[in-house]
């Protein structure tokens, strides 16, 4: 695999990154309403600065979720143009397996706790553990009341990473350390797993890939009368 791209707009961050040989170039900008302007642009300086077109892809991988509604959307909506034109196949990856990605390359921890703030009074929360330079999932991913998460187990981590925590701080009680320098996920952090499932020939199509939201209600209701 020598050539992939990545892009997410699953939380507040807009990000992409491309894997040229090994290379990483990559955009990051926290820009809670700036997604759709942001995303296409960053995309194209990658590419221009690369010196490739978007045909000579191998792949496209995709923040999945979950994130902001609308957030992921966005996402997947975009992957699947740039697939859908190009005959690219996709790959999801978890918003919180690359916060956990995020904290192992900036801490060099192997178990990570990540946490997004879901608003409604949740996070959504997962656990992860390095193997062979990738994070998996060892703690389900769920959404869930902050309160009940910690009420379920005592399990500490070595790492903790995400706006869940700068939300609720009680939740830096289950470990070790904050990665501070991990607010929110980043596309460069999706390509290790991006890049082992490719490779095993986990791509889909563009009509094929899908998000996961994690719960069915939304953020925002219509007001009586509205």
């Amino acid at each position: 695999m020598s050539l992939l791209l990545a892009i997410d707009t699953a939380t507040e961050a807009c990000s992409a990154a491309l894997w040229q040989d090994g290379a990483i170039l990559s955009r990051y900008q926290v820009a809670p309403r700036g997604h759709t302007e942001l995303i296409l642009p960053m995309v194209q300086e990658l590419l221009a600065e690369a010196g490739v077109t978007l045909a000579q892809l191998d792949g496209l991988a995709f923040g999945r979720g979950p994130g902001s509604f609308t957030g992921v959307r966005i996402t997947l909506g975009v992957a699947q143009g740039l697939a859908f034109g190009a005959d690219l196949p996709l790959v999801g990856v978890s918003n919180l397996q690359a916060l956990a990605q995020g904290a192992h390359r900036h801490g060099g921890c192997e178990r990570v706790l990540a946490a997004i703030d879901a608003r409604m009074d949740e996070i959504y929360v997962g656990g992860f553990a390095l193997e062979q330079g990738v994070m998996i999932e060892t703690l389900p991913e769920q959404v869930l009341a902050p309160k009940d998460f910690l009420a379920a187990g005592d399990e500490r981590w070595q790492q903790g990473a995400g706006s869940g925590f700068v939300t609720y701080p009680d939740l830096t009680g289950r470990v070790d350390v904050l990665c501070e320098a991990v607010p929110f996920p980043e596309a460069r952090d999706m390509l290790p797993a991006a890049l082992q499932d490719l490779a095993a020939g986990k791509g889909v199509s563009a009509a094929e890939a899908r998000p996961v939201y994690l719960r069915d209600k939304v953020t925002w209701q219509k007001l009586p009368g509205r």
